[in-house]
């Protein structure tokens, strides 16, 4: 299925972001959105989703992860129903970019809820650190970022020869935000520093371990810990940067919402210690528990994230 991701041994739960789905797979949703709009693509959606929820073993592996927490007293047709849904959302968050990129982002409407506090805290001079997640569509979040007037940096990995467009990439657009590579020199700590010094935006995933696997707490998540990294608050405890949560959900056909916040500030004289930023790591992971208690089917890990570290 375009979009879904592979994974590594599962023992060690590690993540790709490679596209499960060939370049031919992909041009043809990319097409249907060209010629009949995000309808047309979403109706190729249903049969392939089923499909591979009946079909692909390893797809429904993959999705067995986080649903057989979220949801541990569903079996059988009920497992396979949710496995289903979590596909057909994943899906329809994948159409959406595209059409985002070739039809322009008038075709989606976005609300914000938290506009003016994110503002405040990025008026504070000390840069603003974003903390999201693999849910709904975090790219449609990067692009209505615009209105704080800085530029955007992501920590972000991205293999070589992926073949899933970005939405600026099907609008033929330069990357609206730089990019730091996490296998860079020291995970690129460095280039963060300097994207906050400068009063940046710095955006990072707070749901994945990217660059070293020391840098991560074990938190409860879905009845079970789980490795969170907390480079993010590290960065924050030594900036006295604010950090906000951001996180967005399809809402509707053609329309999602972006909620930010909690706004976290790191007090002054915080420890060095790693243990000292398991509360900040752990709020986070809370704000992530009760997104997925309201949007079961639009959290995208497909991984053991909980075997991970």
């Amino acid at each position: 299925m375009p979009g879904l991701e592979a994974t590594t041994a599962p023992a060690e739960g590690r993540w790709s972001s490679r596209s499960v789905g060939s370049r031919l797979q992909h041009g043809i949703f990319y097409a249907l959105v060209r010629l009949g709009g995000r309808r047309a693509a979403y109706a190729l959606l249903y049969p392939v989703v089923a499909y591979y929820a009946l079909a692909s073993g390893a797809a429904r592996r993959r999705a067995c992860h986080y649903l057989s927490r979220r949801f541990p007293d569903h079996r059988g047709a009920r497992r396979l129903g949710d496995t289903f849904r979590l596909l057909l959302d994943l899906g329809k968050v994948l159409v959406d970019r595209a059409v985002v990129g070739i039809l322009g982002p008038d075709e989606l409407g976005v609300r914000l809820d938290g506009r003016e506090e994110l503002l405040a805290a990025l008026g504070e001079g000390r840069g603003l650190i974003l903390v999201t997640a693999h849910v709904g569509c975090w790219q449609v979040a990067m692009a209505a970022l615009g209105f704080l007037g800085k530029p955007v940096s992501m920590l972000m990995h991205r293999e070589d020869g992926d073949v899933d467009r970005q939405y600026f990439e099907h609008a033929g657009l330069p990357c609206p935000y730089r990019v730091i590579d996490p296998r860079g020199y020291l995970g690129g700590a460095l280039e963060m520093l300097q994207v906050l010094k400068a009063g940046e935006v710095l955006c990072v995933m707070g749901d994945r371990v990217m660059g070293s696997q020391r840098n991560v707490l074990r938190v409860p998540f879905l009845g079970e810990e789980a490795p969170f990294p907390f480079s993010a608050f590290k960065l924050a405890a030594s900036t006295r940067a604010p950090v906000a949560v951001l996180l967005s959900h399809k809402s509707g056909p053609a329309s999602y919402v972006l909620e930010a916040g909690p706004i976290l500030r790191l007090p002054e004289g915080l420890g060095r210690r790693d243990e000292d930023l398991r509360p900040y790591v752990t709020q986070f992971v809370e704000v992530l528990e009760r997104f997925t208690a309201k949007h079961p089917f639009q959290f995208f890990n497909f991984y053991d994230m909980w075997a991970g570290a």
